[in-house]
């Protein structure tokens, strides 16, 4: 069985990329407060999920890795192939 880590462990290794990725989101952040408005009707639904990603990453708990990926990815489409054109031809 793999030996886990105890949490000071994780922090002390993972730390500096945590505090960069971080410092990386917040840059982000200002850049696009910085920069002129969209002059449209609705916001763009990115940022909608990225205020709901930093929100989920406040909660605590063991899942917010899961959690996130949730809020960005799209649901299930059984005919994606197809409405992404990439379906297979169909065999004679």
């Amino acid at each position: 069985m793999p030996h886990q880590r105890d949490a000071l462990q994780v922090l002390d290794r993972d730390f500096f990329e945590i505090r960069s990725k971080i410092l990386e989101i917040a840059a982000s952040l200002d850049r696009m407060d910085r920069a002129p408005a969209h002059h449209g009707d609705h916001p763009d639904p990115r940022l909608g999920q990225v205020r709901q990603a930093l929100d989920a990453l406040r909660e605590p708990g063991p899942d917010r890795a899961e959690t996130i990926q949730l809020i960005f990815s799209l649901a299930y489409d059984s005919a994606w192939q197809r409405n992404l054109g990439v379906a297979r031809p169909e065999r004679a």
